[in-house]
């Protein structure tokens, strides 16, 4: 019978196979920390959600609602990847999120509208029941990370009991053909190249009750930041001065940590002398 000492043995060896795995692809390496930090994840992510882990019975099951049909008649499908866990005739479908579970619970609906497609997927077409639908939220709270940082056993054994990562999922029907017009109208912005940003006003709004703005929480993981008007201006008008904001912001590389880590990580997969030789 496999233990959880030779389960977290596993999880480091398939963890370092896979860093190996980025190297070997991107020739860029991740820094010991870093490293560290995602087999801290990934080790309390299983200790705290186990129970639900070795009951799982499908990984990875594909969803597909092929055939659907935009507000400007162009043909598109949806597809989602959801785990299902089957037991005493109950069937319970998961989907991971990499956010941290109190932004899920405060922007419920939105998560709620994908959701309820994925179960009307499993329900209609595939005519399978289904009793239940949650999210787990993998990444952990502050009170967590902080007590990683200081290395406070005590601390961190008080977080994780707190720390609840599975956030239930209303199923309502009724509300799935709203929301699959909706993928609809924004398929049809995406191929007429209609990509208009989120307001000024919205990027300095407070970001779901949350003491951070709308542009730190959400504009600051965007990629296409860089493009937005309405992020420049905002960078332009941030405190200390339009030139500093503005390269304070259209140049983030994040905190001098990330930064140094990063480069550390580079310097460890450089070749060596007798490999350029």
């Amino acid at each position: 019978m496999v233990n959880d000492a030779d389960i977290e043995k596993f999880i480091r060896e398939a963890l370092e196979q896979n860093f190996e795995l980025l190297r070997l692809e991107s020739g860029h390496s991740l820094s010991v920390g870093i490293k560290e930090t995602a087999f801290n994840q990934a080790l309390l992510y299983w200790r705290k959600l186990k129970d639900v882990a070795t009951r799982v019975t499908e990984t990875e099951v594909r969803l597909n609602l092929p055939g659907q049909t935009t507000p400007l008649g162009r043909k598109y499908g949806i597809e989602g990847i959801v785990d299902i866990v089957r037991e005493d005739d109950r069937t319970v479908m998961y989907d991971i999120k990499t956010h941290e579970a109190s932004l899920v619970r405060e922007n419920i609906e939105e998560f709620e509208h994908q959701l309820n497609v994925y179960a009307h997927i499993w329900q209609n077409l595939r005519d399978q029941p289904l009793d239940e639908v949650a999210i787990i939220a993998t990444a952990y709270p502050d009170g967590v990370k902080e007590a990683l940082a200081h290395r406070d056993k005590a601390q961190l054994e008080h977080e994780l009991q707190n720390w609840n990562p599975l956030v239930e999922i209303d199923f309502n029907p009724a509300h799935v053909d709203e929301i699959i017009s909706d993928f609809g109208r924004v398929v049809d912005c995406i191929e007429n190249s209609e990509f208009e940003p989120a307001s000024l006003e919205k990027l300095k709004s407070r970001y779901s009750g949350k003491n951070t703005l709308f542009a730190t929480s959400v504009c600051r993981n965007c990629d296409a930041r860089f493009s937005c008007s309405s992020y420049h201006r905002y960078a332009l008008g941030a405190r200390g001065g339009a030139e500093l904001a503005l390269r304070q912001y259209i140049e983030d590389y994040g905190p001098d940590l990330d930064q140094q880590e990063w480069l550390s990580g580079g310097i460890e997969s450089a070749p060596s002398i007798e490999d350029l030789e």
